[in-house]
């Protein structure tokens, strides 16, 4: 292997320490096109984990840590992003690898700080805040929320409380600490800690839910039904108002960040 190293992420993203760290979890970098110059782009073994190389050089962070992926398999699929790129590099495209970078530059040092910030969500959960009418929000609601808050109820012990409106209602105490422990374990610790916490953090931010975000990471469901049920209210507008391309298109790439976010939890191992 090549030890010269390749630059392109440091310049195409942006380092978290410029930014918010938690912020750097869920947008990755900013992005910047470049012209792409090189071939190829391979995975190696390097050290304790896996590297992609350009080339046959090895990636590295926007912070300058080296690139290294905890499982082959998503070395393998960061690798895909970047032999994917045409005639420039366009960070928006690739997902995995914004979510490596910020595993490792913004998450690795700050694991107790992120988890807590997801955790802080199930105060506040979108699925425990629900409609009094109409009648076919009510129901679509109930529909897509109350098997996942059965799922946390009957096999992990979290009993959330439910409320009708906006206005905040506290949750149990013995709720918050059950998925805050439950969080915690899904994270799990070593080198796959990170990506496991920075796809958990990045689906609970677009979601509004720290429920869905672990019923997805659990494998209760799937990304697009957890995409699905947390725009149950956005998905009834919808229905009644419909909805211009522009709108269409920004939700088409939420979606995709939340199928690259669970991706990333589970191919982290």
């Amino acid at each position: 292997m090549a030890e010269e190293e390749s630059d392109l992420a440091s310049t195409i993203f942006v380092a978290p320490s410029e930014r918010d760290p938690l912020r750097a979890v869920a947008e990755g970098g900013k992005p910047k096109r470049l012209a792409r110059f090189y071939k190829t782009a391979a995975v190696a073994p390097l050290g304790e984990g896996f590297a992609v190389l350009l080339d046959g050089k090895p990636l590295r962070t926007p912070a300058r840590a080296q690139l290294l992926l905890p499982s082959e398999a998503l070395a393998q699929a960061v690798a895909r992003e970047w032999e994917a790129q045409a005639e420039h590099v366009d960070p928006a495209t690739m997902r995995l690898t914004r979510l490596a970078n910020s595993a490792l530059d913004g998450v690795a040092a700050r694991i107790a700080e992120v988890e807590a910030d997801a955790a802080k969500y199930a105060a506040t959960d979108l699925v425990c805040y629900r409609a009094g009418d109409p009648e076919a929000l009510v129901e679509a609601q109930s529909e897509a929320w109350d098997p996942l808050l059965a799922f946390l109820r009957d096999r992990h012990g979290a009993r959330f409380s439910l409320s009708e409106g906006v206005i905040h209602h506290a949750q149990p105490t013995d709720t918050l600490e059950a998925i805050a422990r439950l969080l915690h374990e899904t994270v799990g610790d070593g080198a796959a800690a990170p990506f496991r916490l920075a796809g958990i953090h990045a689906m609970t931010t677009l979601s509004g839910s720290l429920v869905v975000a672990l019923a997805v990471a659990l494998r209760h469901i799937d990304a697009d039904a957890g995409f699905a049920a947390a725009h149950v209210d956005e998905d009834h507008q919808l229905r009644v108002w419909g909805a211009d391309a522009e709108a269409l298109a920004r939700r088409s790439c939420r979606l995709e960040e939340m199928r690259a976010a669970a991706l990333c939890v589970t191919l982290a191992g």
